[in-house]
């Protein structure tokens, strides 16, 4: 389910998503817009976990989450 809504934006950064889409690299307005919020979510929900393991103030913890990013494909970031 989606909902439409309306939003105005500065003509630079249209001007930006107009470019992305007649390049080919977003198939419309709506996506260049939609990957730019769950971009956005996604690095927030990054900055919490950040907070979260800043918390914990555990090496051992930290070396695993290092181990584990090692090994994240960077393709899976967008």
């Amino acid at each position: 389910m989606s909902k439409q809504i309306a939003v105005r934006l500065p003509d630079e950064v249209v001007d930006f998503i107009d470019d992305l889409v007649s390049h080919g690299d977003a198939a419309s307005r709506a996506e260049v817009v939609s990957i730019a919020l769950a971009r956005e979510r996604r690095r927030r929900a990054a900055a919490q976990d950040a907070d979260i393991l800043a918390k914990l103030r555990s090496d051992r913890d930290l070396d695993r989450l290092a181990e584990y990013a090692a090994h994240v494909p960077l393709d899976d970031l967008d």
